[in-house]
């Protein structure tokens, strides 16, 4: 992604700080120049207003969680539980390191007009299809056993976003730990059985 200006990047980052704050209803324009430091017309110059600031900042969080979970899976093997482990440490990460981004992300698309909604809403589905097509293969190759399959993504899904809204750094939990806790959630909720384990209950 090609570097922004540095006003730009200034405007980008208090909208997504006054969005966050105040809900994109609520925010103010004047105040989000003020706090990048800008006058109005330079805001203008490069946005023509909230909508499309909301834009820039929604494709902004979703080019870097894709690039986050992109990068995870081209690192997983083939094996679906590996897969599955990928984008769940992946998801779990970006909303715990971008809490302010994953927020915006996961709240402010409803405030979106029906021009750019539909392509918000190709992005809701793409991240809903990496997910679905993991377990999918998990439950085909018998190491998913859920025979509910469209439920446990919903479940990992929502609790793995969910993060963003509580997660505090100063917390007692690290992101390290988080991560493992979540892994293994997302595992029992899959029913994962290890090839090793159904090869033995075989024999």
């Amino acid at each position: 992604m090609p570097r922004r200006p540095a006003g730009q990047k200034a405007i980008i980052d208090s909208a997504r700080a006054e969005f966050s704050e105040k809900g994109y209803g609520a925010a103010s324009i004047r105040h989000i120049a003020q706090r990048a430091g800008v006058s109005l017309s330079a805001l203008y110059y490069y946005y023509t207003g909230k909508q499309e600031l909301l834009v820039a900042i929604l494709d902004d969080g979703l080019d870097a969680y894709f690039g986050a979970c992109d990068a995870a899976l081209e690192a997983a093997g083939d094996d679906p539980a590996e897969r599955l482990e990928a984008l769940v440490a992946a998801t779990v990460r970006f909303r715990t390191e971008h809490p302010i981004k994953s927020s915006i992300v996961l709240t402010e698309g409803r405030s979106l007009e029906p021009e750019h909604l539909e392509r918000y809403r190709k992005n809701e589905e793409r991240g809903t299809r990496q997910f679905r097509q993991v377990i999918e293969d998990g439950v085909a190759e018998g190491t998913f056993l859920t025979p509910y399959p469209e439920d446990a993504r919903r479940a990992v899904i929502a609790m793995c976003n969910a993060i963003a809204q509580w997660y505090r750094p100063d917390g007692p939990v690290t992101v390290e730990e988080l991560v493992e806790r979540y892994v293994s959630l997302a595992l029992t909720v899959v029913e994962y059985r290890p090839r090793s384990v159904r090869r033995a209950a075989r024999g």
